[in-house]
């Protein structure tokens, strides 16, 4: 039979949760709209609940994820800094770490099962 080992993974500061899936999604999502209000829409999710996201990492973090800047006759819009490309390369390689880890414990169970 096969199985398959499922996961999820957080970062948390003493604040509370600072990068999840959730909030790494929707740092991509910014960085490929330009905007936090298009990437609220592309995920799905209401541009309040965005910006408290948004709001929360970039206070739990030592410095800004994101950049907003306000609308006005050219529109508004958000980009990532060095720091938040960083976040979201480190938490990506984080993840799939953890995935190849699990794998491969799951392959160990499996194969002392097959071989008792």
């Amino acid at each position: 039979m096969d199985y398959k080992i499922k996961s999820r993974i957080w970062i948390e500061s003493e604040q509370g949760v600072f990068l999840g899936e959730g909030r790494v999604s929707l740092l991509k999502a910014i960085a490929e709209t330009g905007s936090l209000s298009k990437a609220a829409r592309l995920l799905k999710m209401s541009y309040k609940k965005a910006w408290n996201l948004l709001d929360s990492m970039n206070k739990g973090a030592g410095e800004p994820l994101v950049i907003t800047s306000t609308g006005g006759k050219g529109g508004g819009g958000a980009s990532l800094t060095p720091y938040g490309i960083k976040a979201i390369e480190v938490f990506d390689q984080i993840n799939q770490k953890c995935w190849e880890f699990l794998d491969n414990e799951l392959k160990q169970i499996s194969l002392q099962s097959s071989i008792e």
